[in-house]
C-alpha cells in the first residue's frame, strides 16, 4: 500500500431520502467528496444483515455472506424500472442525523416486495439474476431457506426448531424448498439487488481511484445460517447448542473479562476441510472490497475459550489455532493477500510473529496513545512503522472531540499538549489529531468522518457493552460541501498522501 489516506464511514451513515443511509445518490455524492478531497480509501463496517434484537450491530449477523437489504436504494430501483416514481412515498420526517432502523424496515419492505413482483411479471434481468444465484449457491440457497424456516418457526433460534429441521434432514429440507419456493426466490432476489447496487458503487469508486476497505468479524453469530449449515465447524453439543463460546480474559478494563457468546471454531474440523469455509468467506469479501480488515486477528493464532455454562469469561483458557496451516492455505489461494490485521489490545509475541511473517499491516489508534506517560508507546505517532494503518479512532471509540470533552483525564490532556508543544481546545483538537495521523510515517491514514468534521460525543458510532442506541449516527449533505473537501485536500497534499502523489 503506497502512502495514502481515506475516510471511515459506514453505509448506514450516508445521507439519503430514507430512514437509513443506502447505496443511492448519497453514496455516489460521498465518493465524489472523497475524490475532491484527494482521498483514495473508503472504509466501511460489515455489510451483513442486522437485527434489532442485537442492537442493529453489523458485527452480529444472521449471515457472514448475505448483504443488508436495508441498504438497497429505492431511487436506484426507480432508475432501473423496478419501481415507478409514484410508488415511492415522499420522504418521512426522520430525526436529523440519525438512523431509524424500525422506520427503515417499514419503509423498504413494501418497496422491495413491489420490485420483486415486477421482476416476476416482466422477467427484468432474469438471466443476470440466475447467474448470481448460481455463482452464490454455496451460501445463498441455505441462507434463504434459513430465513424462511425462521419465519415459519416464529423467529426462534434454529437449535429449538423441530429435530428434522434442526438437524437438516434432507427429505424435510427438500420438502420445505418446494413448499416455500416463492419466498426463497424473493429472498434471493433481494440479495441480488443488494450485490448489484454494491457492484455499481464499487465500480464508480474504482473509476475515481478510490479503494474500498471492508471488515470481517472473526466470529459469526450463533443463531445464523452459517452455524446451522456448518455445525461440524463449530464446537457444539449433540443438541446443536454451543459447548464453548468466545471472549477475552480479565484485563485492566474488566476484572471478569468479556463473554461474547459466539460459538468458537473447531479448528481441527476446519483444517480437515482444507479451511474451505474460510476460503469461501475471504473470496466473497475480496470480490466486494479491495482490502479487508480482519477483526480480532489474534484469534487466528490463539483464542480464549469459555464453557457455555459460565456466566463470565474468568474461567476460560487459551487454545492454540493452526495459524501456519490456515494462513498457508489462504496465501496459496490469495497470493496478493490484501488484509489489515486488527491487532489492538494486548498482543502477544506469537501474534506479532505471524503478522511479521505474513507482512500484514496492523492498526495504530491515536486516542490510545496518551493513557500513560510512555514516550515509547506504540500508538504515539513518533513510534509508528510504515507498514500500518493509522487512525484517530475507530467505530468503538468516542470521537476526538468527545474524548477531549468527556473522557480524557487531565494528565492525558497534559501529555497531548506536551506532545504537540501547545495547548488545544475542544474546537481544535480534532484538527491537531488528524494532522498527527496524516503526517505520520504510516503507509495509510484512515480518519472517521466525525473527526474530519470535529463532531462531539453525540456523533459516536458505538459504545461497547451498551446494547441499544448504537450505529445510528448519520452524515448530513451539507457536511460534505466544497469547503470541507477543499480543507481536507490541502491537508492531504501537505502530508504527501494525496491521490496520485509519488
Amino acid at each position: 500500500m503506497n502512502r495514502c489516506s481515506g475516510i471511515l464511514l459506514h453505509i448506514t451513515s450516508l445521507p439519503s431520502r430514507n430512514a437509513i443511509g443506502d447505496l443511492g445518490s448519497g453514496a455516489y455524492a460521498f465518493a465524489d467528496f472523497l475524490s475532491r478531497a484527494k482521498q483514495s480509501l473508503w472504509q466501511v463496517l460489515p455489510l451483513n444483515p442486522t437485527e434489532g434484537v442485537h442492537g442493529n450491530s453489523p458485527y452480529s449477523s444472521i449471515s457472514a455472506f448475505a448483504g443488508n437489504v436495508l441498504l438497497v436504494s429505492p431511487e436506484v430501483l426507480v432508475d432501473e424500472g423496478l419501481l415507478r416514481p409514484e410508488e415511492v412515498p415522499p420522504p418521512a420526517r426522520h430525526p436529523q442525523g440519525r438512523v431509524d432502523y424500525r422506520a427503515a424496515t417499514l419503509e423498504k419492505r413494501p418497496l422491495l416486495d413491489r420490485a420483486y413482483e415486477r421482476f416476476r411479471s416482466t422477467g427484468w434481468e432474469r438471466s443476470e439474476y440466475e447467474r448470481f444465484r448460481a455463482v452464490n449457491a454455496r451460501w445463498l440457497d441455505d441462507y434463504a431457506l434459513f430465513l424462511v424456516l425462521k419465519k415459519q418457526f416464529g423467529g426462534s433460534v434454529w437449535s429449538s426448531w423441530p429435530r428434522d429441521f434442526r438437524d437438516r434432514d434432507e427429505t424435510s429440507l427438500g420438502d420445505a424448498r418446494s413448499l416455500y419456493a416463492a419466498d426463497i426466490e424473493r429472498t434471493c432476489f433481494f440479495q441480488f439487488l443488494f450485490f448489484r447496487q454494491w457492484a455499481s458503487l464499487k465500480a464508480y469508486c474504482g473509476g475515481k481511484g478510490i479503494r474500498l476497505i471492508g471488515d470481517i468479524p472473526i466470529y459469526v453469530g450463533y443463531d445464523s445460517a452459517d452455524v446451522w449449515t456448518q455445525r461440524r465447524l463449530f464446537k457444539l453439543g449433540p443438541d446443536g447448542r454451543p459447548a464453548f463460546v468466545a471472549g477475552v480474559p480479565p484485563d485492566y478494563f474488566s476484572e471478569t473479562g468479556q463473554l461474547w457468546g459466539n460459538p468458537v471454531y473447531d479448528w481441527d474440523a476446519l483444517e480437515a476441510s482444507g479451511f474451505r469455509w474460510w476460503i469461501d468467506r475471504f473470496s466473497h469479501n475480496l470480490d466486494l472490497f479491495d482490502f479487508v480488515r480482519v477483526d480480532h486477528f489474534r484469534g487466528f493464532v490463539g483464542y480464549w475459550e469459555v464453557s457455555a455454562r459460565e456466566k463470565t469469561a474468568v474461567k476460560g483458557r487459551w487454545v492454540e489455532a493452526p495459524a501456519d496451516a490456515f494462513f498457508g492455505a489462504l496465501r496459496a489461494r490469495f497470493p496478493a493477500f490484501p488484509l489489515i490485521a486488527e491487532d489492538l489490545g494486548i498482543i502477544t509475541p506469537d501474534v506479532k510473529d505471524v503478522m511479521a511473517r505474513l507482512g500484514l499491516p496492523g492498526m495504530r489508534v491515536l486516542l490510545f496513545a496518551f493513557g500513560e506517560d510512555n514516550p515509547a508507546h506504540p500508538y504515539l505517532p513518533l513510534n509508528y512503522i510504515e507498514n500500518c494503518v493509522a487512525y484517530t479512532g475507530t467505530h468503538d471509540n468516542n470521537t476526538a472531540r468527545g474524548w477531549f470533552e468527556k473522557e480524557a483525564l487531565p494528565e492525558e490532556l497534559e501529555r497531548l499538549s506536551r506532545y504537540l508543544g501547545k495547548s488545544v481546545t475542544a474546537q481544535t483538537v480534532h484538527l491537531e489529531l488528524v494532522r498527527l495521523v496524516m503526517e505520520s510515517v504510516a503507509a495509510a491514514a484512515v480518519i472517521p468522518m466525525q473527526d474530519i468534521l470535529g463532531l462531539g460525543e453525540e456523533a459516536r458510532m458505538n459504545r461497547p457493552a451498551v446494547p441499544h442506541g448504537n450505529w445510528e449516527w448519520r452524515l448530513l449533505r451539507a457536511q460534505i460541501a466544497r469547503p470541507v473537501s477543499d480543507a481536507l485536500a490541502r491537508m492531504t497534499e501537505d502530508s504527501g498522501r494525496a491521490a496520485g502523489t509519488p
